[in-house]
C-alpha cells in the first residue's frame, strides 16, 4: 500500500521537527546570517562610539587652545588645519612683538593630532652664530651621545651645504616610522644682522626645497612681514598666519587669567588699563606698568579681600588717580642691552628718556645724556636735514671757497628752484649720511663750543677728562647709543662706498629742545 503524499510546505516545517537530528541541513543555511547580522550590529555601534568620542576629542583639543589662547581664536583655528597632518606646507607666524605667536604654535604641537615624533625649536635671538644655529638643530635630532666615548660628539661644519646634509641624515633617521618631525624658526628677523646673514635666511626658507621630506614640517616665527623674505628663487612660499595687536579687551582678559584677586583687579582695570593702553598695547610692558599701580592702589584697604561697594570704588579710585596720571606722563626709558641701572652708573653712557604725549609736552621733556650725545645727536640732524653741498657753506670759517669772490643777484627762477628744492627735500624726508661726514660736522660743532665747553661739563657733571679729549673719546659709544635708542638708524653698508650710512629719527621740535639743553 503506498504512501500518502505529503504537501510540500507540510514537509518543509516538519522536517526540521521529525526529521534525522544528524541532517541540520536547513539550521545551518540560517545561522549564518543570523549569526553575523548579530556580529556586524555591535561593530557597528563600537566604530560609531569611537568615531564620536574621536570627535569629542577633537572639540576639547580645540576647546582647551582656545581657553589658553584667549583673543586667538581665528589663529589657534588656522594652526591646527595648517600644521597637521604631514606632509604640509612651511608655515610663517608674523605678526608686532608680544602678540602670542611662539606661545601659539608651542600650545597648538602639544594639540595637535597625530603627536610629532620630534620638534626641534631653535631660538635665533639667544643664538649669536650661524654655527651655534647648526649645532642647536643637530644636537636636538641626533640621538644623546654615549657617556662612555666623549669623542662621538657630531663634528659641526660652518659650511650651509654641509649643514643641509648633516641635517638630512638626522631627519631621515626619524622619518623612517612615518611620523612628523617639525622644525621651529623663532625670531626669523634676527639673522639679518648675522654676518652673511640674508644668504643664511635664504637657505633657511629653502630647506623644504633642499630636503624634500614630506615628513618634515617648517614653521618660522618673525616680527617682520612676508614681504621681507620674498625670494624670486622659485621655491615653495610658506602659508601666512598674522598676529594682529590685542584690543584693549583681549588684553584684560588676559592679565585677569589666574589672579588670585579677581574682582579687586578687575575694579583696577576698569580705571587703569584704558589710559595706559593708549600708550603701549604690549602684554608684558602693560603688566610691568600695571604691577606698581595696582599695589598702590590696595594701600587705602587694610584686607584685600573686603567686599568692594561703590563708596570704597570711588575711595580707591580718589587714591590712585594722582598717581595714574603720574605713570602715564613719566618719562619712558628706551631699552638697551645694558640696564638702566649700569647706563645711570656708567657716566659715558647716555640715558637716554622720552616722554609720552603730544607735542604741548614737548616743553617738559628732559634729556640726561652727555655732552658729546647731544651734539652727536645735532649733528646728525643737520647731515639728514641738510645735502652734503652746503657742509662748506655752514660750517666753514670763509662760507665756502668761492662765494665771496662773485656774488651773482638771484632770480626769480633760481629762488623757485631753491624753493622746489625744499619742498622737495620735505617731501622725501631726512636723508642719509656715512660716518665721516658725521664726524665731520660733529667735530666743527665742538670746536666753536671748545671755548665754553668747561662750563658745561662743571654743570653737567657727565663726562671725563676735558676739551675736545672728552668729547671725541666716546664718540662712538654714544653712537651705538643713539642707534639703539632710535634716534639715529643705521642701514645696510652701501654697495658702492662700502660703508654703513646712517639717518636721523628726530624732528626739528625735538632737536631745537636738545640744542636749548
Amino acid at each position: 500500500m503506498s504512501q500518502p503524499v505529503t504537501p510540500r510546505r507540510t514537509t518543509r516545517s516538519s522536517a526540521g521537527s521529525a526529521s534525522d537530528p544528524a541532517s541540520p541541513t536547513p539550521q545551518s543555511k540560517s545561522m549564518p546570517k543570523s549569526t553575523l547580522r548579530r556580529q556586524l550590529i555591535p561593530a557597528a555601534a563600537a566604530a560609531a562610539k569611537d568615531e564620536e568620542e574621536e570627535g569629542e576629542n577633537d572639540r576639547s583639543t580645540v576647546d582647551l587652545l582656545l581657553e589658553a589662547l584667549p583673543g586667538r581664536r581665528a589663529q589657534a583655528s588656522d594652526l591646527l588645519r595648517l600644521l597637521a597632518p604631514a606632509p604640509a606646507l612651511p608655515l610663517l607666524l608674523y605678526g608686532g612683538a608680544a602678540t602670542g605667536k611662539t606661545r601659539a604654535l608651542l600650545l597648538a604641537l602639544r594639540h595637535i593630532r597625530p603627536r610629532p615624533h620630534r620638534v626641534a625649536y631653535a631660538a635665533l635671538r639667544s643664538l649669536p652664530s650661524p654655527r651655534a644655529l647648526f649645532a642647536s638643530l643637530l644636537s636636538q635630532l641626533s640621538p644623546p651621545p654615549s657617556s662612555s666615548s666623549a669623542s662621538s660628539r657630531q663634528r659641526v661644519n660652518d659650511k650651509p651645504s654641509d649643514f643641509v646634509a648633516a641635517l638630512r641624515d638626522a631627519l631621515a633617521g626619524l622619518c623612517t616610522q612615518g611620523d612628523a618631525v617639525y622644525l621651529v624658526f623663532d625670531n626669523l628677523e634676527v639673522v639679518k644682522s648675522w654676518d652673511k646673514g640674508t644668504q643664511l635666511i635664504g637657505l633657511i626658507l629653502r630647506l623644504h626645497d633642499l630636503l624634500r621630506l614630506p615628513q618634515v614640517v617648517l614653521v618660522y616665527v618673525s616680527s617682520a612681514t612676508p614681504d621681507a623674505y620674498y625670494s624670486m628663487t622659485g621655491s615653495i612660499e610658506p602659508n601666512h598666519i598674522y598676529f594682529p595687536d590685542y584690543t584693549v579687551d583681549e588684553v584684560r582678559v588676559i592679565l585677569m587669567r589666574g589672579h588670585p584677586n579677581p574682582k579687586l583687579y578687575s575694579s583696577f582695570l576698569s580705571v587703569a588699563l584704558k589710559p595706559l593702553f593708549r600708550v603701549t598695547r604690549r602684554v608684558d610692558e602693560l603688566g610691568a606698568a600695571l604691577e606698581p599701580l595696582f599695589r598702590r592702589y590696595c594701600e587705602p584697604l587694610g584686607d584685600s579681600k573686603v567686599v568692594l561697594d561703590e563708596s570704597i570704588k570711588r575711595r580707591l579710585f580718589e587714591h590712585i588717580q594722582p598717581h595714574l596720571a603720574v605713570a602715564m606722563n613719566e618719562t619712558f626709558s628706551v631699552p638697551t642691552r645694558a640696564s638702566v641701572d649700569q647706563c645711570n652708573d656708567t657716566g659715558g653712557k647716555a640715558s637716554t628718556k622720552r616722554q609720552f604725549g603730544n607735542r604741548d609736552s614737548l616743553t617738559e621733556l628732559e634729556f640726561h645724556m652727555s655732552v658729546s650725545a647731544k651734539y652727536l645727536l645735532l649733528s646728525a640732524f643737520l647731515a639728514s636735514r641738510n645735502p652734503a653741498t652746503l657742509d662748506a657753506a655752514l660750517f666753514d670759517s670763509t662760507g665756502g671757497s668761492d662765494n665771496h669772490k662773485r656774488k651773482r643777484k638771484s632770480s626769480q627762477a633760481s629762488m623757485n628752484m631753491k624753493d622746489t628744492m625744499v619742498e622737495e627735500m620735505l617731501m622725501k624726508g631726512p636723508g642719509t649720511f656715512p660716518l665721516e661726514r658725521l664726524l665731520a660736522i660733529f667735530q666743527c660743532i665742538t670746536s666753536v663750543s671748545e671755548d665754553s665747553l668747561d662750563d658745561v661739563e662743571s654743570s653737567a657733571n657727565m663726562m671725563n677728562g676735558s676739551g675736545m679729549t672728552g668729547l671725541m673719546s666716546d664718540v662712538l659709544l654714544q653712537l651705538s647709543t643713539l642707534c639703539n635708542s632710535n634716534f639715529i638708524s643705521k642701514s645696510r653698508s652701501c654697495p658702492l662706498e662700502g660703508s654703513a650710512r646712517y639717518r636721523s629719527n628726530v624732528d626739528q621740535d625735538l632737536a631745537l629742545k636738545v640744542s636749548t639743553l
